[in-house]
């Protein structure tokens, strides 16, 4: 659809394109005007994907500056496209004629990242239903080159059902036109913002009170951004915050994160926390239940005794009360003692370690038969389940390879606190 649109050649810096015909390759207007040796007026694009041609500069003349030696370039206005309407990504993706490749992308991310089709998939009575916006209730828009809401009254008017709205890789950038989409859409539970560049929140807090679920998988949101947004997702149930080089987690008015009272799962994978005490600022989320930490930079983990400080700000209540499930996938953890304080999560049943030092035999690390004896609790240890005849025999294995070595080194039971 976006070739079919006359495009719109007024270009002003800040703003959001993509190649025309291309909407998954994205970036931001750095400059507007002519180029030295070059005639007529030229677009400086820096593009997301950092595939450009120079830092901004050329012959020796700065135009602006990229983000990296090479994601800068230079492009005719007519090569690009400025976007459309949400209402307008609605009627090319649901109402054309879709081809099968189309319909292979009409999903929406579960909460572990995996695509589920929508009900608007296929052809005969479906596609008569496509036609009837107002009973479509999950929506997928990845990649549409949707850049604004649209006419905010149409929206509600149109497609007044949604439950579930996917706008991942689209050029919405202002939390204020996402707070218009949710505003205009009162049954909206669940947004995708994946891969969207979002610009820092600045003032008019947007209104998502009503959402559960916000994606906001690499799109540069630090937890700085999150607690700005924090009195505006006063129902949030599910938060992904995956890839944005998030390495503190910066509390505003405590030392501890507050509020975000029904929060239960917590996404941090993929960004490069690497101290312990930086998750231990969530330990008193009363309802966080489920805590994803894959791919970061733990060294180690440690569960505080009663007497440290993060109790303290909540009498009689013990922290990660209710941590069911902490994934620590692929980090650097290669100690036993951070293994055996998950013993002390008080309701903590599953858990991964894979890809660590301590689980790479090749670095020293123990097999499974041992985690499985050292983990009192554990019920499903990296994404197996452990049943009961593979407890009690890691655990017999387990006290025959102690007792083994108790007869060189009467010492080592105290490298086994169980």
């Amino acid at each position: 659809m976006q070739d079919s649109l006359e495009p719109r050649h007024e270009f002003w810096v800040g703003q959001r394109v993509h190649v025309l015909g291309d909407p998954r390759r994205i970036g931001t207007v750095k400059y507007v005007g002519p180029v030295e040796g070059y005639s007529d007026t030229w677009v400086g694009v820096d593009w997301d994907n950092g595939e450009g041609k120079h830092d901004g500069s050329v012959n020796g003349v700065r135009y602006f500056h990229a983000k990296s030696e090479r994601s800068g370039s230079f492009v005719r206005a007519h090569n690009l496209n400025q976007g459309i309407s949400l209402l307008e990504a609605l009627e090319s993706r649901y109402k054309s004629d879709s081809t099968k490749d189309e319909e292979d992308e009409m999903y929406v991310l579960s909460t572990s990242n995996q695509r589920v089709s929508v009900q608007l998939l296929g052809k005969d009575k479906i596609q008569d239903k496509l036609r009837r916006f107002e009973e479509l209730t999950s929506v997928s828009l990845s990649y549409m080159g949707v850049s604004s809401p649209g006419i905010p009254s149409q929206i509600n008017n149109t497609v007044p059902n949604i439950k579930e709205l996917d706008l991942t890789g689209n050029m919405l950038s202002e939390w204020k036109d996402i707070g218009i989409i949710c505003e205009q859409l009162p049954a909206l539970r669940t947004i995708n913002l994946s891969n969207i560049l979002m610009s820092p929140y600045k003032t008019d807090l947007p209104i998502l009170k009503i959402i559960q679920v916000l994606v906001l998988n690499n799109t540069g949101v630090d937890w700085q951004q999150v607690e700005l947004l924090r009195p505006s997702l006063t129902t949030i149930e599910e938060l992904h915050i995956m890839g944005n080089n998030i390495s503190r987690i910066l509390p505003t008015s405590s030392s501890m994160v507050q509020g975000f009272d029904y929060l239960r799962l917590l996404n941090l994978e993929d960004n490069c926390i690497d101290e312990w005490n930086e998750i231990m600022k969530l330990s008193q989320l009363r309802c966080l239940e489920k805590l994803y930490l894959n791919k970061n930079c733990l060294n180690s983990l440690f569960y505080p005794d009663n007497k440290e400080q993060h109790e303290s700000e909540v009498t009689c209540y013990k922290p990660f009360q209710n941590l069911c499930r902490l994934l620590l996938g692929n980090n650097n953890i290669g100690d036993l003692a951070s293994v055996d304080s998950l013993n002390l999560f008080p309701n903590l049943v599953d858990i991964r370690l894979s890809e660590n030092p301590i689980t790479d035999s090749r670095k020293g690390g123990v097999p499974r038969f041992v985690l499985i004896a050292r983990l009192a609790k554990v019920q499903i240890l990296n994404g197996s389940e452990v049943t009961p005849r593979e407890r009690k025999d890691s655990e017999i294995r387990y006290v025959r390879l102690v007792i083994s070595r108790l007869h060189t080194s009467p010492e080592e039971i105290k490298q086994h606190p169980r």
